[in-house]
């Protein structure tokens, strides 16, 4: 049978009201027809290449009937499946499953599928969305109301990756507060959006609010609220969580929140009210919190950032999102992506990275994690007209060697003081180097105080 003749086939099934899906042997999706891609809410190619379970975290080598009969090497007849797709949909199917085989081994499976979601449930949906599409919008411009990502945003095949979906998906079916660490750049925000947009708030406000950098007094009212008079320039104005009612909060930073304010915020999620600054009365909410920090665990509690008694409120599910450098596997996955996305954005060619930048980038430590990978992309695409990115198109990080300092090896001259003096010196220019000279990441790098720091640069003249 020629390509051609074979395409034709393929887009025949697009005219079939079943919907039809091939997997390959590792259990990526190569295929889905028109009416799949309806049931299934995926738009255009977006799970092309994809891992099945990157697309529906709802499902399990368990439970998804494709896996199952291609491990099984059995065929699977009108068994009925129930899933969620990565929008927050249930949807029931009757699937019926077949492995293909070649040459007495499994290469993959294809899948028939009828949607026998009930019509009742979707007229209830309806029902639902015109009540909402009434109720009045905030008017507030600095805080974000809106979530755009899913689960099938979050690009990653590898098993951390895999594991963490379909645990933050468990999350979303659930109404507990969720705490969600990482380093700075892997993806946090991304994951808290999906945990939204997957849940049953999914049509109620999504606001966002970072707690870095805001002195108490105003966070308070931010969050809380305030009424006229209660502090020069007061007026009456709800605050976050009454804007977030019926809907998710995610409080980014939480570890930069002032402590005093930690307590009342303790309080509000114990109570499900708040009050007002200035006000006598309390207010009822119904909002889900989840909360981020950019920092370890350990450094979180033994620092005293965060009360104890709040991480513990927070911590009833937690979703801690890997660096980009303990999951590597990952970075080819991701360089395809965003160079289709620039390429699409800046009308670019680029096709792949050349085999020396590939093995670079794999050896890497990605200090800024997904955002670092995405804004390589990003500035080559911006400024070359290339179809293979070579290593003259890299940025600097890559063509500065990066010696990892483990061996000083320093010639023993002059008094122990003197040594030590010279092995703190060339520490403490290394992480400088490490960092751009940022004096508040040296110091979190090197683990110690800002103005510890401060003062040895004094002394050793750096």
């Amino acid at each position: 049978m020629n390509e051609k003749y074979f395409d034709s086939i393929l887009r025949m099934l697009d005219y079939i009201d079943e919907g039809i899906q091939i997997i390959d042997e590792k259990g990526r999706i190569i295929y889905y027809n028109k009416s799949a891609r309806i049931v299934d809410s995926i738009e255009g190619e977006t799970a092309l290449g994809r891992h099945i379970l990157e697309i529906y975290p709802s499902l399990s080598h368990e439970t998804s009937t494709l896996l199952q009969a291609m491990e099984t090497r059995s065929t699977i007849l009108n068994k009925e499946q129930v899933f969620i797709n990565y929008k927050g949909d249930r949807i029931s199917t009757v699937n019926s499953s077949f492995p293909i085989k070649a040459n007495n081994r499994i290469i993959g499976a294809v899948e028939v599928s009828k949607n026998v979601t009930q019509v009742r449930e979707l007229s209830e949906r309806i029902v639902h969305l015109q009540k909402e599409l009434y109720k009045p919008k905030s008017h507030h411009k600095d805080i974000t109301t809106d979530a755009k990502y899913t689960f099938v945003d979050i690009i990653g095949q590898s098993k951390e990756m895999l594991k963490l979906k379909t645990l933050a998906f468990k999350a979303s079916q659930t109404d507990s507060p969720v705490l969600i660490g990482g380093r700075t750049g892997t993806g946090k925000e991304l994951f808290v959006q999906a945990i939204h947009n997957a849940s049953f708030r999914k049509n109620k406000p999504f606001i966002a609010q970072n707690c870095a950098a805001l002195p108490a007094n105003l966070l308070e009212s931010i969050l809380f609220g305030s009424v006229k008079g209660s502090f020069t320039g007061a007026e009456n104005r709800p605050g976050l969580f009454e804007l977030a009612h019926g809907g998710t909060l995610f409080l980014d930073e939480i570890n930069s929140m002032p402590l005093e304010l930690q307590a009342k915020l303790l309080r509000a999620l114990q109570s499900n009210n708040i009050r007002r600054v200035g006000a006598s009365s309390t207010i009822d909410v119904d909002v889900r919190i989840i909360a981020a920090f950019n920092t370890d665990i350990d450094q979180l509690l033994s620092s005293g950032q965060l009360r104890k008694d709040l991480f513990y409120r927070l911590n009833v599910i937690s979703i801690i999102v890997p660096e980009l450098k303990e999951r590597r596997e990952d970075i080819p996955v991701l360089v395809d992506f965003f160079i289709e996305k620039y390429n699409h954005e800046k009308n670019k060619f680029i096709q792949r990275l050349s085999d020396n930048v590939i093995n670079q980038f794999m050896q890497y430590d990605w200090p800024g994690n997904v955002r670092e990978l995405q804004h390589t992309i990003e500035g080559i695409a911006s400024l070359f007209d290339v179809d293979i990115i070579r290593e003259e198109h890299l940025p600097f990080q890559f063509k500065t060697p990066q010696p990892l300092e483990s061996d000083l090896s320093l010639a023993i001259n002059g008094s122990l003081g003197d040594i030590l003096q010279q092995t703190e010196c060339q520490v403490i220019r290394s992480a400088l180097k490490k960092t751009d000279g940022n004096i508040s990441q040296t110091a979190k790098l090197l683990k110690i105080p800002r103005q510890t720091l401060q003062y040895k640069i004094k002394k050793l003249n750096l």
